[in-house]
C-alpha cells in the first residue's frame, strides 16, 4: 500500500483549525470515490456541519438578576452552540485500527495486525507506514499460538520517541522525525525487557533537567541534544503487568541488540532497571512523575539534595503517591539515576497509597499539561492535574506545584452520569448512591483545560471541572456494529481524538470558557468569575452577587466598591447602607459611583458630590465628639490621626470635584457643621477672597484680612472693606494700598476721611502718607485727591503751616492751564477756614492776586512775605512798583521807623526815594535821610545826561534816514522795450507793471495773482476791501462789469489776460464785496466764503482800476488817454493815490518769485488735480 494512497483531512466549522480542508459532507451521503495511488483528490471529507451564525448575546434577559440574585444555571440548546463538537474524519485505515496516540500535531496508528501510520497534521499528503516485523521465537521455546498483533502505542509529547506493545509481549522502539518523511526511520527496534509493558511515563517536560518539571504517562522531555534524525535522550518509567516499574534511558545505545547476561535468563537492555515492585503486584495501568525545587538556588544550593521527585502509580484499584530527594534528574548510572534514589527507600514498606475496589472496563489514568495556544512542545509546562478511571468513578485532583507533602492537594470523587432519566440535563454529584441501576463506566477519559471527557462505546459526555456537572452529552456517528475504542489527546497542538476500528473523530472545541464565570460565580470565586466573564452584563452580575456575598460579611466597604462597579439600583444600595448604618461604605459607593458617571450628567454628579460633602461633614463632627468625649479617660491619638485623614479627604474630594459643586449649598452645609476651616479652604479653593476677608473682619483679625486682600488681584474687595479696615489698621492698609497701583484713590476716600476724625498728626497720618504717594509717585491729577490732601495739611491741629506750604509749593501744574491740579478757590477758603495765612498768601499769588496777597501778608505783619510776593509779577514792573510801594507806605506809616524805610529801598530798584517821601509825616527830620537824598539827586543828573546824549544819537540818525529816503525817490529801473512779463511771458510794456530791485517784472494784474498764492487772509481781506473801493470810484459800467470771474471786456483789444474760471460764482452787485467785508450780507456771509477770498478777488479788473486812478504812475497803453483824464476829474486825487500806495504796499511789497520760493518751500511739486504724466521718466 502506497504511503499517499490515504491521508486525513477535517471538517469545517468555525473553530476548526486552518490546516483542515473546508469541505466536507455528513456521514453517509454517497461516498467519495477512490483513485489507485495517492494524491489531494482522492480524499473525501465527511462530518458534522455547525451553525456558522453569530452566537446569540447568552447574557440577554439576565439583568434582572441584578435586583433579584438568580441566575440562569444553563441555557436551552437552541440558543447558544454547544462548547463541543464531532467532527469525523474522512479516512480510511487499510485494516482495522488498535490504537491511536496525538502527539505534536501528528497522529500515530496502529493497524492490524503490525502496522504503524504517522500522519502529520501540518502536511497530511504525506503518510509514512512502518510494518514491525513479526516476532520470531525464541530458540528453546514454543511456537506462537496466537497472531502476533500491536496491542498499544506510547508517544512522548515531542513526538520524538515512540514506544510499540505487541499481544506477545514485545515491546519496540522507533526513534521519529517529525515534519520531514523522507528521513523518518521505518525500522522499529526490538527492546529486550523480559516484561510486558502496560503503562509508561515520560521524562518531565519543563525545559531541562535542571529546571523544575513533571512527567507523567504522555509526558516527555529530552535530556540530551538530538538532531532531526537522532531524537534527543530521554528516559522513561515503565508500568509492567506484574506491578514491577522499570527504568530505561531512551533511545537505546547503539549496543541495544547486545545482551547481557544475569545467571541463565533471558538477555535484557544494558541500561534497563527495575527500581521497584508494587506491593500488590497488579498490572500498572498509569504512571507519571515530576520534580520539584527545594527552594535554594545559586551556590547555596547542597549537592544531592537540590530536588524532591515524586511519582504516581496506579492500578485498577490503588493509586500509589511516591516521594523522595533526589541529586539528578536523570536515570541509570552506576548510581541508578533518581529513580533507585526515590524507590530504594520504599523497597522494605509499603508506599502511601487511595484503594478504590472495582474492577473498571479499562482503567486509566490521565495529565492535564496547561499548554497556550501555539507553545512549543520543548517548553511545556508541568503537568497541573490529574484524572483516573475507577469503578466507583471519577478521581480527579489538582498536582501540586511547589513542594509539598501531598502530590495531590484537592482529590475528589466524581461518580459517573447516569442517563436513566433522560430529562435530567446536568449531572449533580450529591445525586443519591442507591439507584434502580448504576450508571455505566467510560472506557476511557481526558482532561481539557476546563473538562473532563468521558468516553462511552456509543457516546462522550463532558463534565465541567468547576461544577462537576455534565454540560455536554452527543452521540458518536457510528454504524451499527461500531464501538468507540479509546480516547487520545495532544497537549501542544491542544486536540482530543476518538477512534473505532474503523473510523476517526476529532472533539472540536468552541469557546470553552464561555461558561466559566457561572461556575466561578455559584463557587463563590468571583475575582476568577470576573476575570472569565466577557460581556458587561456578566460582569455586572458577578460584581452584584459579589458585593451581596461582602455585604452578608460584613464587609461593606468591599462591597461598596463592588455596588459601585455593577449596575445595581442606585436606591436599593443606598438604603442598603443606610438601614445597616455604615456611613463610610455609603461614602465609598458614592464616591465610586461620582467616577464613573459621564461628566455630562452635571445633575447627577452635582448631587452625588454634595450628599458627600454632607457625608464627609457629618463623620468629622462625629469623630471631633468622640475624641472631646474620650479625651480624658483614654489616649485618642489614634482618633485624632483619623479625623485629620478624614479632613485631608475632604479636602482632596472638595479639590478634586470642584466643578460638581455649588458654592453656595457648599458654603451653607459647612456653617451648618461650623467648619470654619473647611469655609476657609473652599472659599480659598473657589477664589472667592470676598468670603475670606469678610470672615476675618467679623472676626476682628485685621492683618489676617489685609493679609488675603493682599493674595489676590480683585480691586473691588480692596474698595469694599476699605472703611473698616482703614478704621482699625490703617498703616497695614494703605501699606496694602501702596502695593496695589491699579487701585483708584477716589474710591478710597470714604476710607480716608476715617484719618480726618482721629484728629492725629500729620506724622502719624496715613491717609496722608498715601495721598501724597499717590500724587508725587503715581503721578495723580485728580483735583479731588489734591483737594483732600490739602485738607487734611490745613486741618491738621498742629499751627505749623510748613507741611501745607511744602505741599503747595511742590505741587505739579497743569502743563494746559499752567495753574496747580488742585482748586485755588477751594484751597483759599480752606486756609482761610483755618487761619492758615502764609498759605493763603500763597493761594492769592497762585490766583494772580497779588495785592491781596502782599495786603494779607502786610496785615499779619510778615514783612519778608509780602515782599516774596511783591516780587512775583515778573512781567508788570508797574504792578511791582506798587506793590512795593505798599510795602513801603507800611514801613513808613505803619512802623513809623525810618531807618528801616532807608534800608528797604535797598531790596528792590523799582522804587527810589523819592516814591516814598510823600508818606513820610510832615515833622519828619530831614537829616535821617539826607544821605539817600542827595544819592538821588545825583543819579537824576547823571540819567539826565544820559539821556541828552541819546536824544543827540536819535537825531543824527533821523537826519541821516531822512537822507537815504530821498536818495531813493530818485531811484530808477533801465527797462528794455524788449522785456516779457516773468509770468505771462508777453511784452511788459503792453500795461501796467511792476519793476523790482532783483531785477524781476511782472504785469500789475499778473503780480496780483501771484501775491493772492502767498498773502495770509488777512491781508486777502484788505485787497478785497480795495478793489471794492476802487471799483466803485469808476463810473464806467465796464469797469464795474469786471468784477465777474468769467467777464472779459471785448474792448480790450490788449491781449490782456482775462480771469476765465468757469466754475467760479458770477457776482453782478457792484457791492457784493462790500456786502461781505461791511457785514450787509451778514459777516456771517464773509466767513461762509472762507477759501473762497482769492475767487472773489479778480486780478485784472484789479489792475485796471489800479490804471485809473493812478494813470501818471507806471507804463500804460497810451491809448485812450483823453478818455481816463475826464474820468479821473471825477475822483477824489488824494484817496486814489491813498488806495493806490496801501494795495503797492500788499502786493508789491516782496518779488513774488523770490518771497514766493520761500514761502512755498512746504508744498508738493504736483498740485491737485494736475496730471503727472509730466513727471514720468
Amino acid at each position: 500500500m502506497s504511503s499517499l494512497d490515504d491521508f486525513v483531512e477535517h471538517s469545517s466549522g468555525p473553530s476548526i483549525p486552518p490546516r483542515y480542508s473546508s469541505a466536507g459532507v455528513y456521514r453517509g451521503a454517497a461516498p467519495v470515490p477512490t483513485i489507485g495511488g495517492g494524491g489531494i483528490e482522492n480524499v473525501g471529507f465527511e462530518g458534522f456541519e455547525v451553525d456558522e451564525g453569530e452566537e446569540e448575546d447568552e447574557d440577554t434577559g439576565m439583568v434582572r438578576a441584578l435586583e433579584t440574585g438568580f441566575i440562569p444555571s444553563s441555557q436551552t440548546p437552541s440558543s447558544l452552540p454547544p462548547l463541543f463538537s464531532l467532527s469525523l474524519v474522512q479516512y480510511s485505515p487499510p485494516s482495522s485500527l488498535i490504537h491511536l496516540r496525538a502527539a505534536n500535531n501528528l497522529l500515530f496508528l496502529a493497524a492490524a495486525p503490525l502496522s504503524i501510520i504517522i500522519i502529520d497534521l501540518e502536511n497530511p499528503e504525506e503518510l509514512v507506514t512502518i510494518d514491525l516485523p513479526k516476532p520470531a521465537p525464541e530458540k528453546g521455546s514454543p511456537a506462537l499460538t496466537v497472531t502476533p498483533t500491536i496491542n498499544k502505542l506510547y508517544a512522548d509529547p515531542t513526538a520524538r520517541h515512540l514506544l510499540i506493545t505487541t499481544n506477545t509481549g514485545d515491546t519496540f522502539y522507533l526513534p521519529i522525525s517529525p515534519g520531514n518523511a523522507a528521513v523518518q526511520s521505518r525500522r522499529p527496534r526490538p527492546l529486550k525487557l523480559r516484561q510486558s509493558i502496560t503503562a509508561v511515563g515520560w521524562s518531565p517536560i519543563s525545559g531541562n533537567a535542571s529546571t523544575e518539571s513533571n512527567g507523567q504517562d504522555g509526558g516527555g522531555q529530552a535530556h540530551g541534544k538530538g538532531d532531526i534524525v537522532t531524537p534527543p535522550s530521554t528516559d522513561v518509567l515503565l508500568g509492567t503487568t506484574t506491578g514491577q516499574i522499570l527504568s530505561l534511558p531512551l533511545p537505546p545505545q547503539d549496543d541495544i541488540f547486545k545482551s547481557v547476561s544475569i545467571g541463565m535468563s533471558k538477555p535484557t537492555e544494558k541500561d534497563l532497571q527495575t527500581v521497584y515492585s508494587l506491593p500488590d503486584q497488579q498490572p500498572v495501568t498509569g504512571i507519571g512523575y515530576g520534580f520539584w525545587s527545594t527552594g535554594s538556588s545559586g551556590a547555596s544550593r547542597k549537592k544531592g539534595a537540590e530536588r524532591k521527585a515524586w511519582v504516581v502509580i496506579t492500578t485498577n484499584e490503588r493509586m500509589y503517591e511516591i516521594q523522595g530527594m533526589v541529586s539528578s534528574t536523570t536515570a541509570g548510572g552506576k548510581g541508578g539515576g533518581w529513580a533507585e534514589e526515590v524507590f530504594k527507600p520504599l523497597r522494605d514498606g509499603t508506599p502511601k497509597f487511595q484503594e478504590l475496589p472495582g474492577d473498571p472496563p479499562s482503567s486509566s489514568l490521565r495529565f492535564y499539561i496547561p499548554s497556550v495556544e501555539g507553545q512549543s512542545a520543548s517548553s511545556l509546562p508541568a503537568a497541573s492535574a490529574l484524572v483516573w478511571l475507577t469503578a466507583p468513578g471519577l478521581y480527579t485532583s489538582i498536582i501540586a506545584t511547589s513542594l509539598s507533602n501531598d502530590i495531590l492537594t484537592k482529590p475528589s470523587l466524581i461518580p459517573y452520569p447516569s442517563f436513566d432519566n433522560p430529562s435530567t440535563p446536568a449531572f449533580n454529584r450529591n445525586a443519591p448512591e442507591i439507584s434502580a441501576s448504576l450508571p455505566p463506566t467510560p472506557i476511557a477519559v481526558s482532561i481539557t483545560q476546563w473538562h473532563w471527557l468521558l468516553l462511552y462505546p456509543n457516546r462522550i459526555v463532558g463534565i465541567s471541572r468547576e461544577t462537576e456537572k455534565v454540560v455536554w452529552d452527543e452521540q458518536l456517528p457510528l454504524a451499527a456494529d461500531e464501538k468507540a475504542v479509546d480516547l487520545s489527546a495532544d497537549p501542544v497542538s491542544r486536540t482530543f481524538w476518538i477512534y473505532t476500528d474503523r473510523s476517526i473523530l476529532e472533539v472540536l472545541v468552541r469557546n470553552e470558557d464561555r461558561d466559566v464565570w457561572r461556575a466561578k460565580l455559584e463557587k463563590g470565586e468571583y475575582s476568577d468569575a470576573l476575570t472569565f466573564a466577557r460581556t458587561l452584563p456578566q460582569k455586572d452580575i458577578v460584581l452584584s452577587r459579589q458585593g451581596d456575598s461582602l455585604f452578608d460579611q460584613g464587609r461593606y466597604i468591599q462591597a461598596a466598591q463592588c455596588y459601585a462597579k455593577s449596575s445595581r439600583s442606585f436606591e436599593f444600595v443606598t438604603l442598603r447602607f443606610i438601614d445597616a448604618d455604615e456611613r463610610d461604605a455609603l461614602r465609598m459607593y458614592l464616591a465610586d459611583r461620582l467616577d464613573l458617571l459621564n461628566k455630562k450628567e452635571r445633575t447627577q454628579r452635582m448631587m452625588l458630590a454634595t450628599w458627600l460633602v454632607e457625608i464627609y461633614l457629618s463623620k468629622c463632627n462625629t469623630l471631633e465628639d468622640i475624641v472631646a468625649a474620650e479625651s480624658a479617660i483614654s489616649d485618642v491619638e489614634s482618633l485624632t490621626m483619623e479625623r485629620k485623614l478624614m479632613e485631608e479627604d475632604l479636602k482632596n474630594f472638595i479639590t478634586t470635584y470642584q466643578n460638581d459643586l455649588e458654592p453656595k449649598v457648599v458654603y451653607e452645609l459647612i456653617l451648618s457643621h461650623g467648619r470654619t476651616d473647611l469655609y476657609l479652604f473652599y472659599a480659598n479653593l473657589n477664589k472667592d477672597h470676598g468670603k475670606v476677608v469678610e470672615h476675618w473682619v467679623t472676626e476682628e483679625k485685621w492683618l489676617k484680612a489685609i493679609d488675603v486682600l493682599n493674595r489676590q488681584d480683585s480691586v473691588d474687595l480692596y474698595y469694599r472693606f476699605a472703611s473698616i479696615l482703614m478704621r482699625n489698621a490703617p498703616k497695614e492698609t494703605v501699606d496694602s494700598w501702596l502695593r496695589q497701583s491699579s487701585l483708584s484713590p477716589r474710591r478710597l476716600i470714604p476710607a480716608l476721611l476715617q484719618q480726618q476724625q482721629r484728629k492725629e498728626p500729620i506724622a502719624s497720618n496715613h491717609a496722608i502718607r498715601y495721598l501724597s504717594h499717590v500724587i508725587h509717585n503715581q503721578g495723580s491729577t485728580d483735583t479731588t485727591i489734591y483737594n483732600l490732601l490739602l485738607t487734611f495739611y490745613a486741618s491738621d491741629p498742629d499751627p505749623d503751616d510748613t507741611p501745607l506750604l511744602r505741599f503747595l509749593s511742590s505741587c505739579p501744574d497743569d502743563p494746559e492751564t499752567e495753574r496747580p491740579y488742585y482748586d485755588l478757590d477751594y484751597a483759599l477758603r480752606t486756609c482761610k477756614q483755618h487761619s492758615r495765612i502764609q498759605p493763603c498768601v500763597h493761594i492769592y499769588s497762585k490766583l494772580g492776586l497779588y495785592e491781596s496777597s502782599v495786603d494779607l501778608a502786610l496785615e499779619k505783619g510778615d514783612l519778608e512775605l509780602a515782599k516774596i510776593n511783591a516780587d512775583r509779577p515778573d512781567d508788570d514792573d508797574a504792578l511791582r512798583k506798587k506793590l512795593w510801594l505798599k510795602i513801603a507806605k507800611y514801613v513808613v506809616q505803619e512802623q513809623k521807623d525810618i531807618k528801616s524805610a532807608m534800608k528797604f529801598l535797598e531790596s528792590t530798584d523799582l522804587i527810589k526815594i523819592e516814591d516814598i517821601l510823600p508818606f513820610f509825616p510832615d515833622f519828619v527830620v530831614i537829616d535821617d535821610f539826607k544821605v539817600e537824598i542827595c544819592n538821588a539827586l545825583e543819579e537824576y543828573s547823571a540819567r539826565i545826561d544820559e539821556l541828552k546824549a541819546e536824544m543827540d544819537e536819535a537825531t543824527a540818525s533821523a537826519e541821516s534816514i531822512r537822507r537815504d529816503i530821498d536818495g531813493l525817490a530818485n531811484r530808477f529801473v533801465t527797462v528794455e522795450p524788449g522785456d516779457k512779463c516773468w509770468k505771462c511771458g508777453v511784452s511788459l510794456t503792453i500795461r501796467q507793471f511792476y519793476v523790482f530791485p532783483c531785477q524781476h517784472v511782472f504785469h500789475a494784474d499778473c503780480l496780483i495773482s501771484m501775491a493772492m498764492e502767498f498773502l495770509p487772509a488777512p491781508s486777502l481781506r484788505r485787497i478785497l476791501r480795495l478793489q471794492d473801493e476802487l471799483v466803485s470810484r469808476s463810473s464806467d459800467p465796464s469797469n464795474r462789469a469786471l468784477l465777474s470771474s468769467n467777464f472779459s471786456p471785448s474792448q480790450s483789444g490788449t491781449g490782456t489776460p482775462r480771469h476765465t474760471k468757469g466754475q467760479s460764482q458770477v457776482i453782478t452787485s457792484e457791492s457784493t464785496a462790500t456786502d461781505l467785508l461791511l457785514g450787509l450780507g451778514g459777516r456771517n456771509k464773509l466767513i461762509a466764503a472762507g477759501d473762497r477770498l482769492r475767487e472773489l478777488i479778480i486780478p485784472d479788473a484789479l489792475a485796471q482800476a489800479v490804471s485809473v486812478v493812478g494813470a501818471g504812475v507806471g507804463v500804460g497803453s497810451g491809448s485812450g488817454g483823453l478818455g481816463k483824464k475826464k474820468k479821473l476829474d471825477r475822483i477824489d486825487e488824494g484817496r486814489a493815490e491813498e488806495l493806490r500806495k496801501e494795495l503797492d504796499e500788499l502786493v508789491a511789497a516782496v518779488c513774488p518769485l523770490c518771497e514766493g520760493s520761500i514761502v512755498g518751500l512746504d508744498r508738493g511739486f504736483i498740485g491737485q488735480g494736475e496730471d503727472t504724466r509730466d513727471w514720468e521718466v
